[in-house]
């Protein structure tokens, strides 16, 4: 006697990011993090202007210093709020910031009152990041994680393109007002569409009593010591070098427990790489914030011109993140590294050359694209080296500690910068100090070989 065969279940069909169970919040989250980026971006170019015009130019490193600064107490604040009471209200609450600060900077009347939106702008951003994040890793399944990261890269990549010249665009037509405040309908609009996931997420798990002493308390208190003291370092430098060098020391003894033990000493291997991402990020991000600066009081650009300057770097930086990520089987992350915290150095020292001897232009055009394609060979690799030493115990706390190092590293640059532009009057000393953080982030770069236990 036969039996027939069992019949064939049905094709379980895979739900893309696309599909209608997860379109909306892909749209959405898309969206945040493109917003984000672009008002990151789109603020250098006509920051000059907003300077001259609320009669602020003393304080237009601290513009760009401050939301880096708040930034780093939005992700460490929003990892520990979605670790204790679940993500959905720690994102909408950093979205609020954002939104807040967006506004506060678009009504500015002075100067101070736009740094302080700069702040809240920054606070939210950096919250929003993180939250996005906890939020992926709870609506998506382990499959489309990875695709919807990619997503998230390209929505950082793609306002590198078009965001400084749409903001000269809109300056021009409405004013820079505009720039801001255009935004925040549009950031509305997108938490609508992930509203919906935020709503149906499971409810918080209750915090653990076995662990009173929660560090990641402690470690946000040692993220708002340092966001505080890089702005000090902003705001007292220019009147008193002791009270400077003061702010200096406390950030770095704020930033030691918020990154692996050893970084600031360079130490070989995962402390080497945390610290060369932070000077690779003072080293470029100091000398993007003059870049619209310095073309339109040196060399008389506009802001339009000066925005396609930037375009055309980032266009530089992602084409050469394409080509070290095809050179991946064939270039260490050390080597990788190495070669981009090299080509930054020759970028800004040939930026620094330009500005100090007052050449064409296009010297110091070409000089920024190549420290933009340095970033683009170096940047990356730091965060496939940082994963690549990390397991499970370790690789939040080390996630965490690169973008402390990224956010910090530019903050306390631009703090410095500014402090060198006020003293110095001079486009030549911010370049000289962009130098000096390039070449240390070469000197990390040689020890960031992997440790033997680690490889």
């Amino acid at each position: 006697m036969t039996t027939s065969p069992p019949a064939p279940s049905a094709p379980q069909v895979r739900e893309g990011l696309l599909s209608s169970r997860y379109a909306a919040t892909t749209a959405g989250m898309f969206a945040l993090v493109f917003f984000s980026a672009f008002e990151a971006l789109a603020v250098t170019t006509v920051m000059p202007g907003v300077a001259r015009e609320l009669d602020g130019v003393r304080l237009y490193a601290l513009s760009f210093a401050a939301p880096l600064a708040s930034g780093v107490v939005g992700m460490v604040l929003t990892g520990w709020w979605s670790d204790r009471r679940g993500p959905g209200t720690p994102l909408l609450a950093s979205i609020g910031a954002f939104t807040v600060g967006l506004v506060v900077c678009g009504l500015a009347p002075t100067m101070p009152v736009l740094v302080a939106g700069r702040l809240l702008q920054g606070l939210g951003g950096g919250g929003l990041t993180v939250g996005l994040y906890v939020v992926v890793g709870v609506v998506f399944p382990t499959a489309l994680q990875p695709a919807l990261f990619a997503s998230f890269a390209a929505a950082w990549v793609l306002p590198s393109l078009v965001g400084p010249s749409a903001a000269a665009w809109v300056a021009g037509l409405v004013g820079w007002r505009w720039v801001f405040l255009g935004v925040v309908a549009l950031v509305g609009l997108a938490t609508v569409l992930v509203l919906p996931a935020v709503r149906a997420l499971p409810p918080p798990t209750e915090p653990d009593p076995a662990r009173p002493g929660d560090p990641g308390g402690r470690r946000l208190g040692w993220a708002v010591v340092a966001a505080v003291a890089v702005l000090a370092l902003d705001l007292v430098g220019q009147r008193a070098l002791a009270l400077s060098v003061l702010a200096g020391v406390l950030v770095l003894v704020a930033v030691r427990p918020l990154v692996p033990p050893r970084t600031l000493r360079a130490a070989p291997g995962l402390p080497s790489v945390i610290l060369a991402r932070g000077m690779l990020s003072a080293g470029f991000f100091s000398a993007e914030a003059y870049l619209p600066f310095v073309l339109q009081e040196q060399w008389a650009w506009s802001p339009t011109s000066a925005g396609a300057a930037l375009a055309a770097a980032g266009l530089s930086w992602t084409l050469a993140s394409h080509v070290q990520a095809r050179l991946r089987d064939r270039w260490t992350d050390q080597r990788a590294i190495l070669v981009g915290a090299a080509g930054l150095t020759l970028g800004v020292a040939g930026a620094f050359a330009a500005v100090a001897l007052d050449a064409p232009a296009a010297a110091l055009v070409s000089s920024y694209g190549l420290s933009a394609a340095g970033m683009g060979i170096g940047y990356p690799r730091t965060s496939v080296a940082t994963l690549s030493a990390s397991d499970d115990r370790d690789r939040g706390f080390n996630s965490s500690a690169l973008s402390v190092a990224d956010s910090l590293g530019g903050a306390l640059a631009l703090a410095v910068s500014g402090v060198l532009f006020a003293t110095e009057a001079s486009f030549s000393a911010v370049y000289a100090g962009a130098v000096g953080w390039a070449l240390l982030a070469v000197v990390a770069a040689t020890r960031a070989r992997p440790l033997p236990a680690a490889a």
